[in-house]
């Protein structure tokens, strides 16, 4: 039996006497940068490598040698009689499930099952995040309630990467029409994911909006902000890393929204933890604050360079933007 699970934390507890077989850590972060619907081909993988050592420090040979020995480790699933996978109801988690999906759908299984489990809550947790807050006790609660996944899910698992991986947004948003209850929590999460798109409001993307609001309420540490920016758009499922680019992009440009105060510190990365950024103080410029009044908007007065799934926003180019209220790209 194989277990591909989504972090190094669950795969810990499940090591210790709570599932057998083998377990394999999917590696990535395809909420975060460029993705491409087959991410395997090297153009596409040597594109996000760059994205990736830029915006986390993430080095560009370790992240290629990681992807490429997770891939060897799944291209031999056939010698496994059960694959089993386990995710989380946060985008997170539910592309890299939607990606695992795609993948299967396109192979001969053979004598090999795949079986799902995949939870948005937790008995006796008010507030479920994910699989790496339980216990070994409670996640060998878990073992055995996985199920056969059936053809349904493949099929929304795959239209959902293809759309996600598209470079134009459209598909996406006419997704979130369609019946996807076969997969439960993938229209919230990538509901979510079109929420990041600039709106049309005021060109700012949900995290940045929230993040703007929770400065302005008098929260200006980059931990407490994380925190709480995290835990109230939890259906992002973000890590730090992702969240300390954000606010890099967002004090960046010509007229930025946010500054950094007290000493220089350089943002944290992969291979920087840069504790002494920690105790900066973040405070909004005045741009920070017309945009958050409603006196601006952020794509017209500054530059936007950003990936979002398969779509790469870019200033010179039509900017795709996030209505709310219709819950469409326009």
């Amino acid at each position: 039996m194989l277990h591909i699970v989504n972090g190094d934390i669950v795969a810990e507890k499940l090591k210790q006497g709570v599932v057998p077989g083998d377990v394999l850590v999917w590696r990535e972060i395809y909420s975060e940068g460029p993705v491409f619907l087959d991410p395997s081909d090297p153009a596409a993988r040597s594109v996000r490598a760059d994205y990736l050592e830029k915006a986390m420090g993430i080095p560009r040979k370790e992240y290629i040698e990681g992807c490429e020995s997770q891939e060897q480790k799944l291209r031999r699933f056939k010698d496994y009689d059960e694959i089993v996978l386990w995710f989380e109801h946060d985008l997170f988690d539910q592309t890299m499930l939607c990606y695992l999906l795609y993948w299967f759908s396109k192979q001969k299984m053979g004598q090999t099952r795949l079986n799902l489990l995949c939870i948005g809550d937790f008995t006796g947790i008010e507030r479920f995040r994910g699989l790496g807050q339980l216990s070994v006790e409670q996640m060998g609660t878990l073992s055995g309630t996985w199920h056969l996944v059936k053809r349904r899910e493949l099929e929304v698992g795959r239209a959902y990467w293809e759309a996600f991986t598209s470079s134009d947004p459209r598909g996406l948003a006419k997704l979130l029409q369609e019946d996807s209850s076969a997969l439960p929590f993938v229209r919230n999460a990538f509901r979510f994911h079109l929420s990041r798109f600039p709106s049309v409001q005021d060109g700012l993307g949900k995290v940045e909006r929230t993040t703007l609001e929770f400065i302005a309420q008098g929260l200006n540490q980059p931990m407490e902000l994380f925190w709480q920016v995290s835990d109230e758009l939890h259906e992002f499922g973000m890590g730090d890393l992702q969240y300390w680019w954000i606010l890099k992009q967002m004090a960046s440009g010509t007229q930025p929204l946010i500054r950094f105060d007290g000493a220089e510190a350089a943002i944290p990365s992969y291979i920087d933890p840069s504790e002494d950024f920690r105790h900066r103080r973040i405070l909004l410029t005045d741009t920070g604050r017309r945009v958050q009044d409603g006196k601006e908007d952020w794509v017209v007065v500054n530059m936007i360079d950003c990936w979002l799934g398969g779509v790469h926003l870019l200033e010179k180019e039509r900017v795709w933007r996030w209505d709310e209220q219709e819950e469409s790209i326009v």
